[in-house]
Formats: C-alpha cells, sequence, structure tokens
C-alpha cells in the first residue's frame, strides 16, 4: 500500500491523539469528512493502524520501576528460541521483548511497582523459564525521552 502525504498527514494526528475526530482532521487538512473517514477505514483495513490504545502513565497505577533485562540462553536452537518466546510473552510485567544481536540474545522492558517486585518477578517468574543462561539488568534512573509516535 503506497501511502501519500494526506494519509502520512492523518496518522501523524492519530498518533499525537487517537480520539481526535474525523471532522477536526477534516479541519487541519482541508480533506472532507468522508474522505477523511475513508483513509482511515483503509489505514485500519491494509493493517497500518494496528490498533488503539490509552497510554496510561505508571506512577499513578503504583508501576514506575522500569527495568531494562538482558537475556542469554544456554543455546540458540529454533526449539530453545521459540519456547523462549513463546513463555516470555505470558510475562505481565514485561511490556516489550527484543531478539537481539551482541553479547546477549533478548532484552525485556520490564515495569513493577519497586525493586522487592522485580525481586519477586525474576525469583518466581523470569528464572524458571527454560533455557536461561544468565540476566543482566539495568534500572531506570528517569526517562528522557519516551514516544509511541513512529516518525512519518
Amino acid at each position: 500500500m503506497k501511502l501519500d502525504q494526506k494519509d502520512l498527514q492523518i496518522l501523524k494526528h492519530l498518533q499525537q491523539d487517537s480520539k481526535m475526530t474525523n471532522k477536526e482532521i477534516s479541519n487541519k487538512l482541508k480533506l472532507s469528512v468522508t474522505a477523511v473517514f475513508e483513509r482511515i477505514k483503509r489505514l485500519e483495513r491494509e493493517g497500518v493502524i494496528s490498533k488503539y490504545v490509552a497510554l496510561v502513565s505508571p506512577d499513578k497505577v503504583e508501576k514506575n520501576f522500569m527495568v531494562f533485562c538482558q537475556i542469554k540462553l544456554i543455546q540458540h536452537s529454533r526449539s530453545y528460541l521459540t519456547k523462549f518466546e513463546s513463555e516470555v510473552t505470558k510475562l505481565t510485567e514485561v511490556l516489550e521483548c527484543y531478539h537481539v544481536s551482541g553479547e546477549y540474545d533478548y532484552i525485556l522492558k520490564v515495569i513493577v511497582k519497586d525493586m522487592e517486585a522485580y525481586r519477586e518477578f525474576m525469583v518466581t517468574k523470569l528464572t524458571n523459564l527454560d533455557h536461561i543462561g544468565s540476566t543482566q539488568s539495568t534500572f531506570i534512573i528517569s526517562p528522557v525521552k519516551s514516544t509511541t509516535a513512529i516518525p512519518l
């Protein structure tokens, strides 16, 4: 699917505020409401827009202790990778998981209430997953930049 400038502008507006109405977008882009509606429906149908979410402030729900956890598996066979990926996706504390190159095999973005909760997560959940050889945790002091918007 080829995206034109109007599609990209619609996406920029929706990434900033997904509750923006078609009418508000149409006024900003000088398009009809129907044209904006049809473009958004096409972007959804084609999978360019995959879902709409609410971004929750971690401190408001007592989840403001963030950790990047690097994981090294004991072996790199397809079955070990597949098993680990299947198991780690079930852990609610893990916001993101990336298969990476370098010294470690995976990087996890983990969010919990505090250090005690992270220790509990490590002891009862993460280290119980099969095939983990070692872990290294990096604790976030404060976020400098955090965005969900893809630059267009």
